[in-house]
């Protein structure tokens, strides 16, 4: 039985209900939203039960500042194993010299490799977040924007594909101490050959923000972003189907600078229940079940893409190379923000994103989470003339609801 459905064991949810009803009833709540509707938000996927069941084990007691063999606190024997087994096997699937395995997320990650690399004031060149750059890429809302100085590049007018002419050219008159490549919202493989070449002309170092395809890379359905990049910044969630976290890969030559940016400087003690379900699910990710996974994730999102564009919708880049599609819906009437709000009481959850011209927002979906929950070609179909039947108004929320709710509960996440 699976660790979400043994919620409703007594030594499961039991617990909490009588405890805690009110909590209770809000976990339950969860289950069914997302076991009613379809989770088409890029960044989202369903993690296995063994995952879960890391996550809800008695490790999320233990305090390990520190790393492996040097931690600051006593009794960190049995965690200790569980961290190295983490990074072995990180290092092994991406094959990387080093690994940390203890960002708690991906913003974490970076943070800790701009500590690693940069100091304040020092000019970073990053793709802008209007054409999908992250907040960690610049944003003055962010630590990356207050403490250093940020020079975006764009992408071309006509493709939507990172405009290399520029990149090079801001690179060589800005001569930044970094370079960023990676984004939120750009569905096509990153050429980090080419970034690499620029950082090596302009004397930067180059960071791969590869939050979104790492799982891909996993997979071998991406390309490998670690013979490239000095380091590697990623999520353990998204694709790659772990617990919310992140991790940094890169060079032996970069591990002290990289471990003493992750710990002591910019966080405090390692959350070793979510490390442990990290090294579950880099073993997963070693599997030719998941190889097979990933593949069906990217195949799943160019047949979404085509029928999207079918339907009407413009997909920006003309399709995708990965699990990630941006769209513009005008064409069928509402704006980004509408459109979301429309599709999500009918069932269909995604996210908003900057489009590459104008100040409009679209739609950004991703193909992760329904390719777990066993969802195929034709559910990518039927997904698209659902989501273009809302927006052209053809079909109403309730029925949208009911034909959503069909299709999730014809594929559980969690079977059982």
């Amino acid at each position: 039985m699976s660790v979400i459905h043994s919620l409703d064991a007594e030594g499961g949810l039991g617990v909490l209900r009588r405890q805690d009803p009110e909590l209770a009833d809000i976990l339950l709540g969860e289950r069914r939203r997302q076991s009613t509707t379809l989770q088409l938000i890029a960044a989202e996927n369903f993690t296995s039960p063994s995952v879960l069941a890391a996550l809800g084990s008695p490790l999320a007691n233990k305090y390990a500042e520190g790393y492996p063999g040097a931690r600051h606190h006593g009794g960190c024997e049995i965690v200790d194993v569980a961290e190295r087994i983490a990074v072995d096997r990180a290092k092994a699937l991406f094959g990387a010299a080093h690994a940390n395995v203890q960002p708690h997320s991906g913003s974490s990650a970076v943070l800790a490799a701009y500590a690693a690399l940069l100091r304040p004031g020092d000019t970073v060149l990053a793709l802008g977040l209007p054409y999908g750059g992250h907040l960690t890429h610049g944003s003055p809302a962010n630590f990356s924007g207050r403490w250093f100085d940020f020079v975006g590049y764009g992408v071309d007018a006509e493709t939507g594909l990172i405009d290399h002419d520029q990149v090079r050219t801001l690179a060589r008159s800005h001569r930044p101490k970094a370079i960023v490549c990676g984004s939120i919202a750009y569905p096509r493989h990153i050429d980090h050959a080419f970034f690499r070449e620029v950082a090596d002309e302009a004397g930067a170092c180059l960071i791969a923000d590869a939050a979104h395809p790492i799982g891909l890379v996993a997979g071998g359905a991406a390309p490998n972003p670690v013979p490239y990049a000095d380091i590697v910044c990623a999520t353990t969630h998204k694709v790659l189907r772990g617990p919310r976290g992140g991790m940094i890969l890169c060079g032996g030559e970069l591990a002290e600078r990289v471990d003493r940016a992750v710990f002591p400087f910019t966080q405090g003690g390692a959350q070793m229940h979510t490390i442990a379900a990290k090294a579950v699910a880099f073993g997963e990710a070693a599997t030719p079940a998941f190889a097979a996974y990933a593949h069906r994730v990217v195949a799943n999102a160019k047949v979404l893409a085509a029928a999207l564009t079918a339907e009407g919708l413009v997909v920006t880049t003309g399709g995708t190379d990965t699990h990630l599609i941006t769209a513009d819906p005008a064409p069928l009437g509402p704006d980004g923000r509408t459109a979301r709000g429309l599709l999500a009481a009918a069932g269909l959850v995604m996210d908003c994103c900057a489009l590459p011209h104008g100040t409009e927002r679209g739609l950004r979906l991703g193909t992760a989470a329904l390719t777990t929950q066993g969802m195929g070609e034709k559910e990518m179909t039927s997904v698209a003339a659902l989501l273009a039947g809302v927006l052209r108004g053809e079909i109403d929320t309730r029925r949208a609801r009911a034909e959503a709710r069909e299709l999730a509960e014809r594929f559980p996440p969690y079977p059982g």
